[in-house]
């Protein structure tokens, strides 16, 4: 199978790399570091060592003398190697970690002191349409997503039905993140339906039928898996009254459409709908992520119902991005570009469609989707 090159490039020194399973993080770092110390705490036994014995890495490492880059893939599982790591990179400048995690919460405190300076953070998220360039195909990327576990799957779909039990049984289960593994599984139904949506986390309670405080605690435990990300509400400089909740997406439009329930009233152009949106948001987060300068995205939404899908904001990056699930584009479209381009003029505006051709209405660009995706690089 051909490789694919990707366009994550490794921070200056040592780092974190973050990022769901199967997207691709080991296979990335064995091409960047092909002559790294490699420390795999998937293998059980190796797990076992270093859980019983954290000092035993230092004592690899003193093993390697001529070893420059020491991995230490999935390290959420022995996040007691950090207090080891934090003394080696002050003691050993010359020495480079690269420490990939597919979940932040185990390292949410330990990592605090290593991020803070010493270790800074790079994110791997799934394939983006370019780096794909000519093998990328707008309907498979709606129908599986771009997790690379899955798109280069010899059974794309049944990989991807096995990708959320995965997650449960492994790192929820294994890690024991809650102690309802039932009330987990019926959350994680429910909020499939929040897709693209405003957060209404008393609602997601009700339908889960578990207490709010749990609700709130479940979706933390999704963020902190990378199986998720809420979208604020964009708020620079505004000038009108704005939504105050927030939105979710599943970091990969495939994970999504494997979790979302369908039943006989269910439309399946609502369900594409919002895969092609999830699909649109994640290209621009995983923009924002791998642009060396950074970005943050966000969505705007007034009071009145102006709403723009999405905003990519950063240093010389402020992109306006509106999806439509249709063949034509009408003025009505764009109304709400428009109401955000009165406020913020220095605003690139977009209208993303199926339309077959480009076109500028009323200053605004309208772009064909695929060729768009297909053309966006960090």
């Amino acid at each position: 199978m051909a490789v694919v090159g990707r366009f994550l490039q490794p921070p200056a020194g040592s780092f974190f790399l973050f990022g769901p399973r199967g997207t691709g993080k080991s296979t990335w770092l064995q091409q960047r570091f092909p002559e790294a110390l490699r420390i795999d705490l998937l293998a059980p036994d190796v797990l076992r060592a270093y859980q019983a014995r954290p000092e035993r890495l230092r004592e690899r490492i003193d093993a390697e003398p001529g070893a420059t880059t020491v991995v230490v893939d999935e390290v959420q599982k022995a996040p007691q190697l950090l207090d080891v790591v934090h003394s080696l990179v002050e003691e050993r400048p010359e020495l480079r970690f690269v420490l990939t995690g597919s979940s932040a919460r185990k390292l949410r405190h330990g990592a605090a002191n290593l991020l803070g300076g010493r270790l800074v953070a790079a994110h791997m998220p799934p394939f983006m349409a370019a780096e794909l360039g000519d093998g990328f195909h707008l309907e498979r990327a709606l129908q599986i997503g771009l997790v690379p576990l899955v798109w280069e799957a010899a059974d794309p779909k049944a990989t991807l039905a096995a990708y959320a039990a995965l997650y449960l049984q492994e790192e929820v289960q294994a890690e024991a993140l809650v102690r309802q593994i039932g009330d987990f599984s019926r959350f994680l139904e429910v909020i499939s339906f929040s897709q693209g949506s405003l957060l209404n986390l008393a609602g997601l309670a009700r339908e889960a039928e578990i207490p709010r405080k749990r609700a709130e605690s479940y979706l933390g435990i999704l963020e902190d898996l990378l199986l998720g990300f809420r979208l604020p509400v964009f708020q620079r400089r505004a000038q009108r009254q704005l939504v105050q909740h927030q939105k979710f997406f599943f970091f990969d439009a495939g994970v999504f459409r494997s979790l979302r329930p369908r039943g006989p009233l269910d439309a399946p152009e609502e369900i594409d709908g919002l895969a092609l949106e999830g699909l649109v948001a994640q290209h621009l987060r995983a923009l924002c992520q791998l642009r060396p300068e950074g970005g943050s995205l966000s969505f705007w939404r007034t009071r009145s119902g102006l709403e723009v899908d999405f905003i990519a904001y950063g240093p010389d990056l402020f992109l306006a991005v509106e999806v439509k699930r249709a063949n034509k584009v009408s003025r009505n479209d764009l109304n709400g570009l428009k109401a955000f381009q009165a406020d913020y003029p220095e605003a690139e505006c977009l209208l993303l469609s199926f339309c077959p051709e480009p076109r500028l209405i009323d200053g605004i660009r309208c772009e064909p989707l695929e060729g768009w995706l297909r053309a966006l690089h960090p």
